[in-house]
């Protein structure tokens, strides 16, 4: 998901570039979607992942 989020980043920077703006408005706000989803979902698995682990004994 990062990937894409990058990938979108990319087309938008290209497409401002070119002059193109409905086009690096869309990329940029895909983007922009993406790299949140991305946060949320990784904020979710550290927290379920936190509590599955053996206790450190030694």
């Amino acid at each position: 998901m990062l990937y894409w989020a990058l990938v979108f980043f990319i087309i938008a920077i290209v497409a401002a570039v070119f002059g193109f703006g409905g086009i690096a408005t869309a990329a940029a706000g895909i983007a922009k979607l993406l790299f949140f989803i991305f946060i949320v979902v990784a904020l979710v698995m550290f927290f379920m992942g936190r509590g599955t682990g053996r206790p450190l004994t030694h």
